[in-house]
């Protein structure tokens, strides 16, 4: 009999499961992989594979189908399992959707910790970086930095001051799966018993390997890195949740080419930049957006050379980025509304002239 508590069980989904599961022939599970329209979900009675019930399949929004990490309310036939709903998440690790879309896309959900991984092999990208820090703020998701592939710079160090620059309240660890460098300082300071991870980064990176690597098994098949763009192939096509040998669980995802902030889930801009915050003590006005202010602490410090420049315009472009999804989102929202008044309206119209 399977332990559900060694996949992440607590007190907030068994509270979740007793005040939704109102039809007590529910059993639950929780979602391993998702592969084309097949869900492999663990129970208490092990591994089975599922489908989604014609209630989800018809008349659920995208983002809240079952993705990776979720618990889900499913009903058994023979060794098929039926996926009938999905508990409320304790959080939800999302970007904007790839491409011209503007949307949401939930890439895992319930996951404590969240591994940004970079390669030191021309892959670092202070402002990528960012970009991930910012998005996991928005998501409410604690980071940790993994600077990989440490055995191919001479002052790996060097990194480390870098990702302190922009004064984010983070973990950042060296590690290289190939000389095996501080992969018992993440097993030991970080990996928890029960706890769930997820692995995120570009391509390259050396996510799978580090998979590998704490597995201590050649769990995720991986690829060398181009020798010619330092660019690494996909290796990785699904999300998949993984079991480590001291008891954490840990997702591995594909590379991500895009990584686009959603809107600021009631975060302040300060917050979310901290680098900003020393100076925003400074402004004239409470509401002072850091642009053309009068008064502006931030700009102060951007012409003392107190802030550094290049952490500013970093700032300014998440910034309207975010906005632009903000705005787009709202103007998604009142033709929504026009349109459901104007399907009440247009029926309202037919039964006057039927009658």
């Amino acid at each position: 009999m399977t332990l559900l508590t060694e996949y992440g069980w607590n007190d907030f989904h068994q509270y979740n499961y007793i005040n939704t599961n109102s039809d007590k022939e529910l059993a639950v599970g929780r979602v391993l992989s998702i592969k084309g329209f097949k869900y492999f979900i663990v129970t208490e009675n092990g591994e089975m594979e599922a489908e989604l019930s014609g209630k989800l399949m018809y008349g659920t929004a995208n983002e809240e189908l079952p993705k990776v990490g979720d618990w889900v309310l499913y009903k058994a036939y023979d060794l098929l399992a039926y996926l009938i709903d999905v508990l409320l998440r304790a959080n939800e690790l999302s970007r904007k959707t790839p491409g011209k879309q503007n949307s949401r896309q939930v890439l895992a959900t319930n996951v404590d910790y969240v591994f940004i991984v970079q390669g030191l092999d021309e892959n670092f990208n202070l402002m990528r970086l960012e970009r991930y820090l910012v998005q996991l703020a928005n998501c409410s998701i604690s980071p940790v930095v993994v600077l990989n592939k440490a055995d191919l710079v001479a002052d790996p160090e060097e990194f480390i001051n870098e990702v302190r620059r922009l004064k984010h309240d983070c973990p950042v660890y060296l590690c290289s799966t190939l000389t095996g460098l501080g992969l018992d300082k993440l097993r030991s300071e970080v990996l928890e018993k029960f706890k769930t991870y997820i692995l995120i980064g570009s391509s390259g990176v050396g996510k799978s390997s580090l998979l590998n690597a704490l597995m201590s098994a050649e769990t995720q098949r991986t690829e060398a890195t181009s020798e010619s763009n330092s660019k690494g192939r996909h290796t990785t096509t699904t999300r998949d949740l993984f079991v480590l040998p001291n008891g954490s669980l840990l997702i591995d995802t594909p590379g991500m080419r895009e990584f686009g902030l959603t809107s600021d889930e009631g975060h302040s801009s300060d917050t979310l930049f901290p680098a900003l915050q020393e100076f925003v003590s400074r402004c004239r006005f409470g509401d002072c957006k850091h642009l053309s202010e009068m008064g502006c602490g931030v700009l102060e410090a951007l012409q003392t050379g107190e802030l550094d420049a290049d952490v500013y315009e970093s700032y300014i472009k998440l910034m309207k980025e975010q906005r632009r999804f903000e705005i787009k989102a709202e103007d998604k929202k009142r033709l929504g509304k026009q349109s459901g008044k104007m399907t009440k309206e247009a029926k309202a119209h037919r039964k006057k002239y039927k009658n």
